[in-house]
């Protein structure tokens, strides 16, 4: 009798071997080392009666994946541990076939692979998971022609973690998890919904980026690779706001904070400007209940306000180090004290001055006071002022409000600050760091407002100032009362990213990805639908964006470049110099076809400082220069390095400027195993990818100053410590990294914490 099995569409039919063997064959043709009859035999497939396609299909996967990583014994009978990245590939098509069956059925074409592009968009518009606007936009001529410029064997990039990424969060699903959308159908929609700007040209863009992003030459941001020619289309990834020191601005930016998680968004929260515990509160003292309330509140709605439940929101919350409230901050996501003063799903981040780290290093005291108190006894805020140069106008004030008898302040050793810090940070991973100083210094927009803090990921630098309620009144319209509100608009500043793929792409390519990609931001911005009024302001305000990079460690190992020597420094210089002139460059050429930014006048882009300060001085700098001061630049704001944790797994990449955190190894979530190992791993690049926790962090450090001086915004910026090291040795790269010109830290990744990483940075 024969054994029956399952379809995907339900029928039967009889087993045929020569089905799988055809399917193994397939997985494993043309890549090396992967043997169609080892897959066969290893995964010792029990043939039963009603077994399904699916089942089959699972276990070869599975065995494709436990292949990747095989352990055998030497003559002397030790274990070893052998790779083969390949079987990453083979896995990652059986995967793709099991998508490409689904997507068949639900989309009722009969063949294996692609189906009909413009009956997909037909339907998915229909179905209400594409916008309309793609068919308003386009012609059914014009998207059949994309359709057809689609390349399918594109597929065959991914390896098997990058395509399970991409299919489980990314790809378009019916609301029962029915596959609808393929690869390289979301690449097309995705640069299909970013080329409408573009007018009569929207054809070749659309073309144009999806090579670039069909070849995993570079990353869009999360928000945009789910979200692009959806119906509501927020595609930025993050979002600063500044909270006032009154109750109508906190719950102002708690409610705006609701709104951008529930699009996907993470926020970025300063809080220097609230008063401090025990302060007065319209003239009654010792009634303030200081910062803590209030982050809780925040803390509260990052919870409730979950995404659809796919992962809690994400916020960071900044305050300065001469805060009031600075010991308590510290203590927020330990698990010492009372509980009902801790947020444990906040992450903290200090702000901290030039003056702070020169007492430090002479081991001398530190004045915490209350900004409310600063206000009324000296006429202004701390916070709102920086040092430009040397003793400049922050230490001035500083030591201003330190020699006022009248204003209260708590005098504390720098050092005990830094044990404190750096006990949370071998704890918690946190607190993110945010050199002012240094920020505001390079800050090209200086002219138009103040940098007071980063967004969760820490790699943006942007003005930002808190919105202000002017009035709320009653109006009778048609027999029915409105309460309207009018509201003084700060800057709350969006971060709109996107990362060039240093894996696949060399210094010479720069000149060909970096103008589209700048183009894509500059579109993003255009066609967003920001879930906060005042994020459309700002972002109209700037037109800021960030590009980024992905695959730095995978970029050195491909140039033979190890991580610890002054070659990676030299590399970091002229690479990271070559990005930040391409960019520059693309950001010109758009002013002279779009317009500039509205406050470039008086920039430092105008000015020429920006080129000035840096030391650009060759002769293309030059005349970059002139351009610029002529044309203008279309974003006010352009680079900034993400961590791209997600996008770069999806592009079987090295993340943002990170270093390996491991060679190889399988990782197990849920009961199922996906393979990691460091890209192109092989014999003879195998000590090149020296892993994270064993590098010099010293060497992290040069290379990230290195590179801050080309890169107009920030870095999100790992320190890895072992459980080993020394407070001495940890307190010293925090003083290493503010001398190398570091403007932020994010994680201290110890190794036996687990850090929850951000997604919507990714990029």
């Amino acid at each position: 009798m024969d054994i029956m099995i399952k379809k995907r569409n339900g029928n039967y039919e009889p087993l045929y071997v020569e089905k799988t063997k055809k399917m193994v064959a397939y997985a494993c043709n043309g890549l090396a080392g992967c043997d169609p009859a080892e897959l066969e035999m290893d995964s010792n497939i029990q043939f039963r009666d009603g077994m399904s396609t699916k089942e089959i299909q699972k276990i070869l996967i599975q065995t494709a994946i436990e292949k990747t990583i095989q352990t055998t014994r030497d003559p002397y009978g030790n274990e070893v541990k052998k790779t083969n990245i390949d079987w990453q590939y083979a896995a990652a098509r059986l995967l793709m076939s099991d998508l490409y069956k689904e997507a068949a059925i639900n989309r009722s074409y009969d063949h294996f692979g692609y189906g009909d592009f413009y009956e997909l968009v037909l339907k998915l518009t229909n179905l209400h998971y594409y916008g309309d606007y793609l068919l308003k936009e386009y012609t059914e001529a014009d998207i059949r022609e994309l359709g057809t410029y689609i390349k399918e064997e594109r597929d065959l990039l991914f390896n098997y973690e990058g395509l399970k990424l991409l299919a489980d969060r990314y790809l378009i699903q019916g609301f029962d998890k029915e596959v609808y959308e393929l690869p390289q159908e979301r690449f097309m929609v995705i640069a299909m919904h970013l080329a409408i700007p573009e007018g009569n040209k929207k054809i070749e863009y659309a073309k144009k980026f999806y090579d670039i992003l069909s070849e995993l030459k570079m990353t869009v941001a999360t928000p945009t690779l789910a979200a692009a020619g959806t119906p509501f289309h927020q595609l930025s990834s993050c979002f600063i706001s500044v909270v006032g020191d009154n109750l109508w601005s906190i719950y102002d930016v708690n409610s705006k904070f609701a709104s951008v998680s529930k699009h996907g968004g993470a926020l970025g929260i300063y809080m220097g400007k609230v008063r401090a515990l025990n302060s007065e509160i319209r003239g009654y003292k010792n009634t303030s209940g200081g910062v803590v309330p209030w982050i809780r509140l925040y803390n509260d709605t990052a919870v409730a306000v979950d995404q659809l439940g796919r992962r809690k929101g994400g916020a960071s919350v900044t305050l300065d180090i001469w805060h009031q409230d600075l010991y308590e901050f510290l203590d927020l996501k330990t698990n010492n004290g009372d509980d009902r003063r801790k947020a444990h799903d906040i992450f903290p981040a200090l702000s901290i001055p030039d003056l702070f780290m020169k007492r430090l290093s002479e081991r001398g005291d530190w004045s915490l006071f209350d900004p409310y108190d600063v206000k009324k006894q000296m006429g202004f805020y701390l916070e709102d002022c920086y040092d430009e140069e040397e003793d400049g106008e922050f230490t001035k004030r500083y030591l201003a409000c330190e020699s006022n008898g009248n204003l209260k302040r708590i005098v504390v050793s720098t050092l005990d600050i830094m044990k404190k810090v750096m006990k949370s940070a071998v704890e918690t991973g946190t607190p993110f760091i945010f050199y002012r100083d240094t920020v505001n210094r390079a800050n090209p927009n200086k002219h138009a407002g103040m940098i007071y803090a980063s967004n969760l990921c820490h790699e943006i630098a942007q003005n930002m100032s808190e919105s202000i309620l002017l009035e709320e009144r009653i109006e009778s319209r048609e027999g029915e009362s409105q309460v309207l509100t009018r509201v003084k608009s700060g800057d709350m500043v969006t971060c709109n990213l996107n990362s060039i793929n240093l894996g696949r792409v060399n210094k010479e390519d720069l000149k060909d990805v970096i103008p589209l990609q700048i183009r894509m931001l500059d579109n993003v911005i255009t066609l967003n639908q920001s879930p906060v009024q005042e994020a459309r302001v700002t972002s109209d305000k700037y037109r800021a964006i960030g590009l980024g990079t992905s695959g730095y460690h995978h970029y050195l190992v491909n140039h033979g470049i190890a991580w610890e020597s002054e070659e990676h420094l030299k590399e970091a210089d002229a690479l990271f110099e070559e990005i930040g002139y391409q960019a520059i460059k693309a950001s010109c050429e758009l002013a002279k076809e779009k317009g500039a930014y509205p406050v470039f006048t008086g920039s430092q882009w105008q000015t020429g400082e920006y080129f000035e300060s840096r030391g650009y001085t060759s002769k293309r700098w030059e005349m970059l220069k002139a351009e610029v001061k002529e044309h203008g630049l279309r974003n006010g704001y352009l680079t900034a390095v993400a961590p791209t944790g997600s996008t770069s797994n999806i592009a079987g990449t090295t993340a943002g400027i990170d270093p390996i955190f491991r060679k190889f190894f399988i990782e197990e979530k849920k009961g199922s195993f996906t393979p990691k190992a460091a890209p192109d791993l092989s014999e003879e690049n195998f000590w090149l990818y020296k892993e994270a926790h064993h590098i010099d962090q010293l060497y992290s450090i040069k290379a990230c100053g290195i590179r801050q001086r080309h890169i107009d915004q920030s870095q999100s910026f790992n320190l890895y410590i072992t459980p080993e090291v020394k407070a001495k040795d940890i307190l010293n790269l925090y003083v290493e990294a503010w001398k190398n010109g570091v403007k932020t830290i994010y994680y201290v990744r110890n190794q036996s914490l687990e850090m929850d990483e951000c997604t919507s940075c990714s990029s």
